[in-house]
């Protein structure tokens, strides 16, 4: 039987793979390495020499502004449209949906911080999981197009007889 992941504290241990203290938590090997641009403290193993974010293993990885991440998540918990959440925020809907994916492989904590930072019910997350789920269409059943993005007739149609 496989033990239960552990949440430990960012910097607690090696994320280099090739690394002898790779995973070990606790091991004494990881120091503080400054600051990203962004803000978001950097570690470095003393063995391995390989430096890393605080964020890195996250769903915040690479997000310049966590705190927006989660605001628009909660937006579309309470299902707003995609252009809603853009005119509020002033996130593109492309935006929108790339942080919804990233949301979709972190669930357990996407949910935790919504529920706590947003006050997000189940409902709403249940809500937010099948939209996730439909690929952002709130009909349910993915539509076929009938027509080229472009506006051309679709490969289905032929304009040649």
């Amino acid at each position: 039987m496989s033990q239960p992941l552990e949440v430990v504290p960012a910097g607690s241990f090696c994320w280099n793979e090739e690394c002898s203290d790779y995973g070990v938590v606790a091991a004494g090997n990881v120091r503080r390495y400054g600051k990203t641009p962004a803000g978001v403290q950097r570690f470095q193993c003393k063995r391995c020499r390989k430096v890393f974010a605080a964020t890195l293993g996250t769903p915040f990885y690479g997000i310049r502004n966590p705190e927006r991440m989660l605001l628009v998540l909660a937006l579309l918990a309470d299902r707003m449209s995609l252009r809603g959440i853009q005119r509020v925020t002033g996130v593109k809907p492309d935006l929108t949906l790339a942080y919804q994916a990233r949301a979709a492989a972190h669930v357990e904590t996407i949910e935790a911080l919504l529920q706590r930072t947003h006050k997000v019910t189940r409902v709403q997350l249940d809500a937010l999981w099948a939209f996730v789920g439909h690929k952002g269409e709130k009909g349910g059943a993915l539509k076929r197009k009938s027509v080229a993005p472009s506006g051309a007739p679709g490969p289905s149609t032929s304009t040649h007889g």
